[in-house]
């Protein structure tokens, strides 16, 4: 009962040291997601190949082969630093025979080395692409190649890509096409090398639920992001949990939070970095409450969490909110429009409050009081009085989201789209 308190599962612990003696092969293991798998796997007294590029301190990223085989061996397993970059067909070959002659073999293979540029088609160098195309799906393609000869001898026979499941959904395209395809590559492996090695080797994906925090996020999201992420160890016992599945379980898209729950773990604070603080989704999910109200909606139901639309219209507004939608509108143009494609639902309470909404998908784009005539993208709710001052440039979006003066629901790529959008207008506010 007390471990049930803590959110853990009895039966996780009594599985302990299920990986004793296994050799994992992580890329990327100097440092966030893959230390974190290793080290949960280390626990067990597993062999680790630390398979990463760090041989050498960074200055801006803490963790190199070397520093992470310390802290692997301090919790009882065995290490090998090996210095590999997945683009180097040589590197990862002499890797895993460095592999196979101190350990006898390779039980596992976590393919989380990964590149990322979140830019679109015109601003992305072809360099990065290739970076990305390279590590990303090139680099997962190789090692798996090179380690399944030994993973199809183990009894254990595990392949885990740090991959999204394939969501077609355009919106995860149109942002960073590259970036999309070059992960997605990853998940198009688990397709089909779970079928191509149907009862010889577990092939699937594992993806977070929300942001989880690394030294990327932090490069990406800028100071002040931890708040709004989980801890990487949610990855890590989700990992361990695909881990300890027969040969069977292949092919699957896993979500962290939905294995975990299955495993009995019901306290998901113990895994934010500031328990209570709203969490931000992470990309090529379409998880939203929105979807939901919809679907109700559909059959004639009213949810009990969103409140039923007032009949008759109320008679449209004036004041600062009125003002500030009537200059984002004469500030509309097709151009706008056209790169923007969505729509923003913001419900502001206060003063000249209720619900408004911006349409940037309908010809020229539209403004007004009341619901939209499509589904949004986005659901923004705010004060009035933020919701002026954020749209005048005097309260920046990020600063406002962070500190919970704006709630966003919805789609975050097209949310901060729309910071850009009113960086524009700011002039004119």
């Amino acid at each position: 009962m007390p471990f049930l308190l803590l959110g853990i599962n009895p039966a996780i612990l009594k599985a302990k040291r299920r990986l004793a003696g296994c050799t994992v092969f992580i890329t990327g293991a100097s440092r966030g997601i893959g230390k974190a798998i290793a080290l949960k796997a280390a626990k067990d007294g597993a062999n680790i190949v630390i398979a990463a590029k760090t041989a050498q301190p960074h200055p801006k990223l803490l963790g190199t082969i070397y520093t992470a085989a310390e802290e692997i061996e301090a919790v009882g397993g065995k290490a090998l630093p090996c210095i590999v970059d997945v683009r180097d067909e040589q590197q990862i070959s002499d890797a895993v025979q460095k592999a196979v002659k101190k350990f006898g073999g390779i039980d596992i293979l976590v393919n989380n080395a990964s590149a990322i540029s979140l830019t679109n088609t015109l601003d992305t160098p072809t360099k990065r692409v290739d970076l990305m195309m390279n590590v990303n799906t090139r680099g997962t393609y190789l090692t798996s190649k090179a380690c399944i000869p030994y993973l199809k001898k183990s009894k254990v026979a595990h392949i885990l890509n740090i991959s999204p499941p394939l969501n077609l959904n355009p919106v995860w395209f149109k942002e960073h096409c590259a970036y999309t395809i070059a992960k997605y590559g990853m998940s198009m492996y688990v397709l089909g090398m779970a079928e191509e090695f149907k009862g010889e080797i577990a092939v699937n994906a594992l993806w977070p639920k929300t942001a989880i925090h690394t030294a990327a996020t932090e490069m990406l999201g800028g100071p002040g992001i931890e708040s709004q992420c989980r801890k990487v160890d949610i990855i890590a016992d989700a990992a361990y949990s695909i881990f300890q599945k027969p040969k069977s379980f292949t092919g699957n898209f896993v979500i962290d939070e939905n294995i975990l729950k299955a495993e009995g773990i019901q306290n998901f604070d113990i895994y934010a970095i500031k328990p209570g603080h709203p969490l931000q989704p992470d990309f090529f999910l379409d998880e939203y409450p929105e979807a939901v109200s919809k679907k109700m909606e559909s059959t004639g139901a009213v949810p009990e969490f969103k409140e039923e639309k007032p009949q008759p219209q109320p008679k449209p507004r004036s004041g600062a909110v009125e003002k500030t939608f009537r200059i984002v509108k004469d500030s509309l143009s097709d151009d706008i429009v056209k790169a923007t494609q969505a729509i923003y639902l913001f419900e502001l309470s206060g003063e000249d409050g209720g619900t408004w909404f911006l349409d940037l998908k309908s010809k020229g784009g539209n403004v007004g009081y009341g619901e939209p005539s499509d589904q949004a993208d986005v659901v923004m709710s705010m004060s009035t009085d933020d919701f002026v001052k954020m749209f005048s440039g005097k309260l920046k979006p990020t600063m406002a989201f962070m500190s919970g003066k704006l709630k966003i629901k919805g789609n975050m790529a097209l949310a901060i789209k729309l910071e850009k959008l009113m960086n524009q207008m700011n002039a004119r506010l």
